[in-house]
């Protein structure tokens, strides 16, 4: 499975995770205390399982080295200031980037990996007095402060309801920039103005929203009741640390900036972009923003702005609504409402209108465009995508029911019907195995990624559990997110090549299925102890668990200090 590849079933013998692993160096001395505020206040740590050899981690600024070399002590163990290292949004080395990047585009703020030597390769660890996250759904309005402790959003955005401080807590009250009142009142809102009044987001048929600038994901946050999915995303930027208090609510989010490449997205995933005082300038550079938002739109989809241009008539804000409204009309989007603070266009998919205003050299049309390649690392278009015969694709119904979808996408890459509906089976079964083993209770785990989503059956068979899934399909695979999506799942393109885009324990649970085999042949920076210093980074200490199906007994990867132990 995975990558395209046939999933047959009759091939696997029945592999059963017996225990899970965790982390003689990860973590040592923290692991099973209920809290850790002293977590590196040792020059070493000692652990051990028994079996296994004692290790003593030491406390050191390690880099990676080509060839690989692990200490006998152990991975070490990062300095405590680099408790929120995030390698590919590294302040320090992204500075060293600006006079090649284009700042203009606010180039600066996206994804910018260091050489492989220039990496870290030593064990982030937790801030002093970090606690065990608090659980869903209370996290949804209150986290510890010490697990993020930054208090510049609180500062500048309080009275905008973002959030407070509260004791030892953040609070987080619903509100955000044009919806301070809360965002259920928003909400609600726009499901008004989208139906002339007649019924909410989910009546209107939104499954799927893409939050571009999410702040805190109160506005995700608050789509959850309606059964609404969002892929929240916002740039590491003076907004310090949004997508880590968003994570650690319990909400799917993650660090991404919209400047000069595609979002790691599949093209019409989404059936509303929502920008609220998102702080995009759509109106410059031909617009070619906008036109990453109608990649991203299916067919009738909404794109909803509120923001000053929308509304105020001072400064340059009537310009830059008149650029608006030309880019929009020159893209065949329709004003649909204007109320408030709020505008809203929706994507007609009407390719003779794009058709007549090409011919007007009003817009440029892209070329076909090969959606079974991933859009990684792919430089913007200037141009719209007109999808033919797609328009006339059946309309996809809502959940529950589009968790069973076989998507179109799946056929164009030779993924058969019937191996989609294998995979899904599968892992209903083996989801029920996990549980039994884990003995753990779901309300536990919150935040799930699966690392190599496949058609993302993984995640099917949790829909019903209190948790979320990001679905991570790697990008040297054939894009089978385009099916995920279609499945009212989110999700996001990756190369394990590459760190992701995240907080260091952001996740609950991994799930890497038939991942290592996949980069075993793809050299420095993708080797097995790489992808694993980097699940160790992303992952929650404590209440943790990372699940690896493969088929062995058990691994035993050099001085890294894991052992996972399964049973065929």
């Amino acid at each position: 499975m995975g990558g395209g590849s046939a999933f047959k079933l009759e091939s696997w013998q029945m592999i059963t995770l017996a225990l899970l692993l965790m982390l003689g160096s990860f973590y040592a001395g923290t692991l099973f205390r209920q809290n850790a505020p002293n977590y590196v206040s040792q020059l070493s740590y000692n652990f051990s399982f028994p079996g296994i050899s004692t290790f003593a981690n030491k406390v050191e600024l390690t880099y990676r080295r080509t060839p690989l070399v692990i200490p006998e002590t152990g991975v070490d163990v990062c300095p405590l200031s680099f408790n929120e290292y995030i390698p590919c949004h590294n302040v320090s080395y992204i500075q060293t980037l600006l006079p090649s990047l284009d700042t203009s585009r606010r180039e600066e703020l996206e994804r910018h990996c260091p050489p492989v030597q220039q990496r870290l390769f030593c064990l982030v660890p937790p801030p002093r007095d970090y606690k065990i996250p608090i659980r869903w759904p209370i996290s949804r309005d209150y986290v510890w402060r010490s697990n993020v402790n930054h208090t510049h959003l609180a500062e500048v955005k309080g009275g905008q309801n973002w959030v407070h401080e509260k004791d030892q807590l953040w609070w987080f009250p619903g509100g955000g920039t044009h919806f301070k009142h809360g965002a259920p009142e928003y909400i609600q809102r726009l499901g008004n103005m989208i139906t002339n009044d007649s019924g909410d987001l989910r009546t209107a048929g939104v499954v799927q929203v893409l939050d571009v600038g999410c702040g805190v994901s109160s506005f995700s946050a608050f789509l959850l009741p309606l059964g609404i999915q969002t892929m929240a995303f916002a740039p590491k930027d003076g907004h310090e640390n949004q997508i880590q208090f968003s994570l650690e609510r319990g909400i799917g989010a993650m660090i991404s900036a919209i400047a000069t490449k595609q979002l790691p997205y599949p093209s019409s995933s989404f059936e509303m972009v929502h920008c609220s005082r998102c702080r995009v300038d759509w109106h410059e550079n031909d617009g070619i923003l906008l036109k990453e938002v109608d990649r991203l739109l299916r067919s009738n989809g909404y794109f909803v702005y509120s923001a000053p241009p929308a509304y105020r008539k001072d400064k340059d804000f009537p310009i830059i609504w008149e650029k608006l409204v030309t880019l929009t009309s020159a893209m065949c989007w329709k004003l649909i409402a204007k109320r408030v603070q709020t505008a809203i266009w929706m994507k007609q998919e009407d390719p003779a209108c794009l058709q007549h205003i090409s011919e007007q050299k009003l817009i440029d049309i892209c070329d076909a465009a090969d959606d079974s390649k991933s859009s990684w690392n792919t430089k913007l278009g200037n141009c719209i995508q007109v999808r033919g015969m797609q328009t006339n694709a059946p309309k996809l119904p809502s959940k529950p029911d589009r968790l069973s979808i076989y998507s179109e996408s799946l056929k164009k890459i030779g993924i058969s019907q019937e191996e989609f509906t294998s995979e899904t089976v599968f892992w209903q079964d083996q989801v029920q195995h996990y549980w039994r083993l884990l003995n753990v209770n779901k309300t536990d785990i919150r935040n799930v990624m699966d690392m190599n989503a496949f058609c993302g059956g993984f995640a099917v068979a949790l829909d019903s559990s209190p948790m979320w899934v990001m679905n991570i399909v790697p990008a040297t695979m054939k894009n089978t997110l385009s099916a995920i999506y279609d499945r009212g799942l989110i999700g996001a393109f990756h190369d394990w090549c590459e760190p992701f885009s995240t907080y260091p324990r952001t996740y609950d649970l991994l799930h890497a299925n038939h991942l290592f085999s996949h980069y075993k042949e793809c050299g420095e920076g993708c080797l097995l102890e790489d992808i694993l210093l980097e699940m160790d980074r992303m992952i929650r200490p404590q209440v943790t668990f990372f699940i690896s199906v493969i088929c062995c007994s058990c691994l035993s990867i050099k001085n890294i200090n894991l052992c996972y132990i399964l049973q065929e």
